[in-house]
């Protein structure tokens, strides 16, 4: 199978352990009997385990540069197994987190993996060939996320929740050994290079420390919209039947425009492109304040907003990071380690906030809310991923002329 083909299944399935897992898991949780503020204490000690471990498996993986194929082969056997656990066993409170500590872990090693083996492939080739690989990976990664978000729900129509999740675990875990099966030819090792065995302190550059403040605080608002989305559609909109068709508008306005965004971004400058999908991103945050109960078309408008905004974050910034590292001499593993890191951690963080501020105000999700609940899932839905994404379009705006390279 060749890169066009490998490179957006891999992404695919990856993604399956993102976002999507964020969106059901409370969900999940509840129906399993396990409390929202439960569940957000779990993802959060899940992403301090991170903390140590992704920038750990960076290294890890510069050390070994010859077994990049058993890397992959852990990081897809680990992710299939905690899939297993974790929904097809439907078990409680530990061994859920058992299942999900198998899942992120695995998740961690693909994805540092997975993003250095496609900036190294790439090289010096050039700001755009970073471009046009990152809407190929991206693509293929909203396209997972797609499918792995609307799956339970459609699978729930059929089965019922709880099977639901067990269908859905099961087809995970067959996904994991056919998308293992096809990428083999991809892991071929790089030739060694002068970067494989650096220590971390080679990030402490001001352009890559740049963008990895940027990486924390440009995925915080998607976090937070991301754990809140299935609450708001169905608790303050009232809109619950139309909550998987709101999800695939987003996502698939963020994977058809990816390829776009990576266009532009490689003609008319990263930056600027970014800039303006960022400005887009805060209005939509602005309009879903405003919008009153089963006000469906209107939400939908900005699901296709916010969607493309987000298909510019995902290609833009991990093509600047990658065309820094390189340009930088920087060794990809311990690169795209810390990048993972940041990444992961605004879910925990969002989940650790917004979460128990919910129970605080005491909402309860799917029954009749006090307006004050109601009101203070849409402040956090709205107005605090607003503020997030104000604070780093000023990073952005902030970096260097010089940060985008040769635009080959």
């Amino acid at each position: 199978m060749n890169n066009r083909l490998t490179v957006p299944a891999v992404a695919a399935f990856l993604s399956s352990a993102g976002i999507p897992l964020y969106i059901h898991l409370p969900r999940y949780a509840a129906e399993l009997g396990i409390g929202l503020g439960t569940i957000g204490v779990i993802l959060f000690g899940l992403r301090a385990l991170d903390f140590i471990q992704d920038p750990l498996l960076g290294r890890l993986i510069d050390k070994f540069r010859t077994k990049r194929a058993l890397f992959a082969a852990l990081a897809f056997a680990g992710m299939g197994l905690g899939f297993f656990i974790a929904f097809v066993m439907q078990p409680d409170v530990f061994g859920l987190t058992v299942g999900l500590v198998l899942v992120f872990t695995a998740f961690s090693l693909g994805t540092i993996l997975f993003y250095g083996q496609g900036a190294e492939l790439i090289g010096n080739n050039g700001r755009a060939e970073h471009l046009r690989f990152a809407g190929l990976r991206e693509t293929g990664a909203l396209a997972g996320i797609v499918v792995a978000v609307i799956a339970p729900g459609v699978l729930g129509i059929y089965f019922g929740a709880l099977q639901a999740y067990a269908i859905f675990g099961a087809l995970l875990v067959a996904a994991s050994l056919i998308v293992w099966r096809v990428s083999k030819s991809f892991w071929v090792p790089i030739a060694a290079q002068e970067t494989a065995s650096q220590p971390f302190r080679a990030l402490f550059q001001p352009t890559i420390l740049q963008l990895l403040v940027i990486a924390l605080l440009n995925a915080l608002p998607v976090a937070v919209t991301s754990t809140l989305f299935l609450f708001f559609v169905e608790d303050r909109l009232g809109l619950p039947d139309l909550s998987g068709l709101f999800l695939l508008l987003f996502f698939l306005a963020a994977g058809l425009s990816a390829p776009i965004w990576s266009k532009l971004a490689a003609n008319l400058g990263a930056r600027q492109v970014l800039l303006c999908a960022m400005s887009f991103a805060i209005l939509s945050f602005i309009g879903a304040f405003f919008l009153p109960a089963g006000a469906a078309w209107q939400f939908g408008v900005i699901c296709l907003v916010s969607g493309a905004a987000l298909g510019a974050d995902m290609v833009i910034l991990p093509a600047l990071f990658a065309t820094a590292l390189v340009k930088k001499g920087v060794a990809t593993g311990i690169g795209f380690g810390v990048w993972a890191f940041a990444a992961k951690i605004s879910l925990a963080v969002a989940a650790a906030i917004v979460l128990p501020a919910l129970q605080l105000a005491q909402f309860t999700p799917g029954v009749q809310n006090t307006a004050e609940a109601v009101l203070s899932l849409n402040v956090l839905y709205a107005l605090f991923p607003c503020a997030l994404k104000l604070l780093a379009l000023v990073f952005v705006a902030r970096l260097p002329d010089d940060i985008e390279g040769t635009p080959q």
